[in-house]
């Protein structure tokens, strides 16, 4: 029983590990693909996915020949009768209907124009319309298939954060409610409706008995964006149209066509949107057991996309190249990868036996192209004198013509098996580069378990005298330990002492405090009772003085009430006139002292503050001195009034006594 469970155990094991193998050799092979091919090759499961709904899906892929780019390109996919919003396009557009049918709509100046589109046609739109597709409603069920690239060159270049455009109704809500409402003039809950609206996915059912009221409110809609008058809608509503077409690669005849397969080009020439635009279209068609002769462009790259089936694809570099800038390349491809081929970089397109092999795709170009091609009845070494082609690859003469004659067909040729040997050839390469990556990393496996035991003995080595170090330190740590105690206990014992004497110390000097303390008390306490002493003996005296003085000037009254009273009117008479003289001068020194200010301003910071204070102490004084002033007259102004009371009193208590002698006397005086 033991046994047989080891047994079932030891082949679990096995199985176990050629399973990781293969996974790992899959790995491995997937991993060099993807690295050798760069980014010359995308897949189509390696499409990043923009957009999906019910009604339909967007995926995008980034694509570039090695020199320019990376070139962006999308792939709409419609159902069946639905409709793809309105988008502002920040990049010329340049499409191929892959399936199905419908109608795009797009502004063009201040009119919005519209073109059926079916398979095969190409069509090219300038940025800045605005354009929406709405997919028909086939018996088929067809779904409406569109590949489009987008320029991104120097020239015609939008921004990485924005994309290739931008929904109609994001750049509508970019404005608020009030701009909105002053630009559009719509009646009151009309802007507020469509922005508080929910957001619609990119790609929605079209209803088809509203067909020509959604048509209606979005040609109002781009109406309003572009400020058109009513005349900028005739194609579109049916007067005056423009007889609109794009060019179909299936209805138009071949530039080439043989048993083995055909190709056509698009430019310029063929369609005039193309003009000034930066990409050119192509298809090819290869019968089975096909190849596009080895050729090469010399005037754009191509950005090709798999329409049907699959091939194999060469692609060399000139041998002036070093490996590790460039390495001649051999992939293969299915329905829907991608792939870009620089300018000048010779290759071949090959179909299996057992498969035709459809691809269209971009040239970044619009200008006639004319391949170059190394063989075929069209080759361009053919041209060439043979004894100079013999010189160049040093054979003779006869190996040449042997070479150029026996072909006779061009471009598209016959090649039985040859994209078979090319898989053959690329697994043989990846099987040998895969023993040599296993090579590779064995050999730094055993490098790399030589150093770690390089390492880990001189990490023992390490060790063992750190080891010795740490015993050394730990002796020396505790004889130092040992006197540190020592030295701690004496600085303990000299820190008690120190303690000790300075209590001592702070209690004579607190003892010492409270005695000079209590001493400045007494003091100042005696020095309290002398001051109120001397002030009550200084208010008995003060008010002494006042009453002698109130009695003094009672007695001077009444004896000079007469005096004074003219005395203070020519007094009066005086101050006013001293009072106008000492206003003038003031007024006079003020304005001299604004002129000194004014030149001494750019003196020493420290003079011009002292002058200030000067200048403020004098106003002060000169305040002073006119309050004292208007005091002094109002006291006086006082007793002139208590004056003439008591003269009045004291005539009218003489009148009667004296009667008319009285008043003779005082008429005589």
């Amino acid at each position: 029983m033991m046994k047989k469970t080891s047994i079932s155990q030891y082949s679990l094991f096995i199985v176990f590990c050629i399973f990781v193998s293969f996974l790992s050799v899959e790995a491995y092979n997937s991993h060099r693909y993807a690295s050798a091919v760069g980014h010359y090759l995308v897949k189509k499961h390696e499409r990043k996915t923009l957009t999906v709904t019910e009604y339909g899906e967007i995926s995008a892929a980034k694509l570039s020949d090695g020199t320019r780019g990376p070139y962006h390109l999308q792939f709409i996919t419609l159902e069946p009768n639905s409709l793809f919003l309105p988008v502002l396009l920040h990049a010329d557009m340049v499409f191929y209907v892959h399936t199905g049918g419908g109608t795009l709509f797009w502004t063009d100046d201040d009119k919005i124009r519209k073109v059926n589109i079916r398979k095969g046609d190409v069509y090219r739109l300038h940025q800045g319309s605005i354009f929406y597709v709405q997919s028909s409603l086939e018996p088929e069920r067809v779904k409406l298939r569109i590949h489009a690239i987008f320029s991104n060159t120097e020239d015609n270049k939008y921004e990485s954060m924005t994309g290739a455009y931008s929904s109609i109704r994001d750049v509508f809500l970019g404005f608020d409610s009030k701009v909105l409402q002053a630009a559009f003039k719509a009646p009151d809950g009309v802007i507020e409706e469509i922005m508080t609206a929910t957001k619609p996915e990119a790609i929605i059912h079209a209803v088809e008995k509203e067909e020509k009221k959604i048509g209606e409110w979005q040609a109002r809609l781009l109406k309003a964006f572009l400020g058109s008058n009513g005349d900028g809608f005739d194609s579109f509503n049916g007067n005056k149209k423009k007889k609109t077409k794009a060019y179909n690669v299936l209805e138009a005849d071949p530039d080439f066509e043989n048993c083995n397969g055909w190709s056509i080009t698009v430019d310029k020439h063929n369609l005039p949107s193309l003009k000034d635009s930066n990409f050119g279209v192509f298809m090819v068609n290869l019968t089975k057991g096909s190849m596009m002769a080895p050729h090469w462009n010399p005037r754009a790259s191509e950005i090709t996309i798999v329409l049907q089936g699959q091939g194999m694809i060469r692609v060399t570099c000139s041998t002036s190249y070093k490996e590790s800038e460039c390495k001649s390349l051999r992939f293969r491809v299915k329905e829907g990868d991608m792939f870009a081929v620089p300018r000048f970089h010779p290759m071949a397109q090959m179909s299996f036996n057992n498969d035709s092999f459809v691809f269209m795709g971009f040239s970044t170009s619009t200008r006639r192209n004319y391949p170059q091609f190394l063989a075929g009845k069209r080759s361009v070494i053919g041209v060439l004198d043979r004894q100079i082609l013999a010189m160049s690859f040093n054979v003779t003469n006869r190996t040449i013509d042997q070479l150029l004659t026996p072909q006779k067909e061009a471009v598209i040729l016959e090649c039985t098996s040859c994209a078979e040997e090319e898989e053959r050839v690329m697994e043989e390469e990846i099987e040998r580069e895969r023993q040599e990556e296993e090579e590779r990393r064995k050999r730094e496996e055993k490098e790399a378990r030589k150093k770690e035991e390089e390492e880990e003995a001189k990490k023992r080595e390490e060790e063992e005298a750190k080891k010795r170090e740490e015993e050394e330190a730990r002796s020396e740590e505790e004889e130092a330990k040992k006197r540190e105690e020592e030295k701690k206990r004496r600085e303990e014992e000299a820190r008690k002492e120190e303690e000790e004497e300075e209590a001592r110390r702070q209690e004579e000097e607190r003892q010492k405090r409270a005695r000079e303390e209590e001493k400045k008390r007494r003091e100042e306490e005696e020095a309290r009772k002398e001051q109120e002493e001397a002030r009550r003996q200084e208010e008995e005296r003060q008010k002494r003085a006042r009453e002698e003085k109130k009695k003094r000037e009672e007695e001077e009254e009444e004896e000079e009430a007469r005096k004074e009273q003219e005395e203070a009117r020519r007094q009066e008479e005086e101050r006013e006139r001293r009072a106008r003289e000492e206003e003038e001068r003031r007024q006079q020194e003020e304005k001299e002292k604004e002129r000194r200010r004014k030149e001494e301003e750019q003196e020493e910071p420290r003079r011009r503050e002292e002058e200030k204070e000067q200048h403020e102490e004098r106003r002060r004084q000169e305040e002073a001195a006119a309050r004292e002033q208007e005091e002094a007259r109002r006291q006086e102004q006082e007793r002139q009034k208590r004056a003439e009371q008591e003269a009045e009193e004291a005539r009218r208590e003489r009148e009667p006594e004296g009667g008319d002698e009285g008043w003779r006397v005082l008429k005589t005086v």
